[in-house]
């Protein structure tokens, strides 16, 4: 009876023994596995911001050990920049890196993420109201709504208006034509007196050349020069005051939920990392435009008077959209609120 013991207790503890590695196979096995996502932004891969997406893949990859891998299509090369979100949240792609204020079709609290025209002063302001557990909690289910979930923002700094004639101030926006995206920044520059034409940027420079407009939003100061807008606009604001356009990094919350929680981790550090390299690189690339451009370009930096009367004029088109849909309506109500602790607002 000992002796059968024995053997019995020898049988089980070899059983276990097996077992227990077996399930450690199993768990090494996971712990090495390979995960593949599909991204796509709208920006080329040789653009200053589509380079540093291009960093936050080789980031994602390297910091995970080669076991996150992400496939970025570059220039909406699979679907159209207003595609891209339903494409990630519908499987088609995994991960979204275009405009947030794409969505307001969807909702316009989308707006708020997108381009918060008219409020902060830089995108660091615009990161650290999005990392407060009120906006968080405001932010996480509008995402999951369309089953998304937001990473994060990659934002650049203000972006300058161009123009054929002087902007001092904002009294030059008086009876300003220039091409405008439609939506909120239309509908604030029309309160001011400008007069926003809504047209492809493609007509933009036989409109200035022809004297249809005067001048156009497309962007930063070096993304201006890129697009040639310099050769034709001789006046430009610097800096910039009006909008502030960020992409979100969104991904399909299926394929977000399907991660271990260090690949999470990853992707979070990962576009923190990158967040930081677009403010430093676009920073520097609109410096070298002042300094390249200083004889032959007007840089208008408008007075803090001016400024403040832009931000009103933004603000009470805001108070118009809040009345849009309950999540706009706290959205804005979050940003007035970390905008008066940011010292914004009185």
């Amino acid at each position: 009876m000992a002796e059968l013991t024995r053997r019995r207790l020898l049988a089980g503890a070899g059983a276990g023994l097996l077992g227990a590695t077996a399930l450690s196979g199993r768990v090494m096995a996971e712990g090495h596995r390979q995960y593949r996502l599909r991204a796509q932004t709208n920006k080329s891969e040789t653009s200053t911001q589509g380079a540093m997406y291009t960093r936050f893949v080789e980031l994602c990859e390297s910091l995970s050990g080669g076991r996150l891998l992400i496939d970025l299509h570059y220039s909406s090369a699979i679907v159209s920049d207003f595609q891209t979100f339903d494409a990630a949240a519908n499987g088609v792609l995994d991960i979204d890196m275009t405009g947030a204020s794409y969505l307001t079709g969807k909702d316009p609290a989308f707006q708020f993420i997108g381009d918060v025209m008219g409020g902060y002063e830089d995108p660091i302001q615009l990161h650290a109201w999005l990392d407060m557990p009120e906006a968080r909690a405001i932010v996480a289910p509008l995402y999951g709504r369309y089953n998304m979930y937001c990473v994060g923002l990659l934002c650049p700094p203000l972006e300058s208006l161009s123009s054929t004639v002087p902007l001092p101030g904002i009294e030059s926006l008086q009876g300003w034509k220039f091409r405008s995206p439609p939506g909120m920044e239309s509908e604030i520059f029309t309160r001011l007196g400008a007069a926003p034409v809504v047209m492809a940027f493609g007509e933009v420079f036989t409109a200035m050349e022809t004297g249809v407009v005067s001048g156009a939003d497309a962007g930063t100061l070096a993304l201006n020069r890129s697009l040639g807008l310099y050769d034709i606009c001789k006046y430009a604001t610097y800096p910039g005051f009006h909008s502030m356009p960020a992409d979100h990094v969104a991904i399909n919350l299926d394929s977000w939920n399907a991660l271990p929680v260090e690949l999470q981790r990853v992707i979070e550090v990962a576009q923190r990392a990158i967040a930081f390299d677009v403010i430093k690189n676009v920073t520097v690339d609109d410096h070298r435009v002042l300094t390249d451009l200083a004889d032959q370009v007007t840089f208008h930096d408008w007075s803090e008077q001016d400024r403040l009367a832009f931000r009103e004029a933004a603000l009470e088109v805001w108070k118009d959209w809040a009345t849009r849909s309950e999540a706009a309506d706290a959205m804005v109500r979050s940003h007035l609120a970390f905008m008066r602790q940011m010292g914004l607002l009185s």
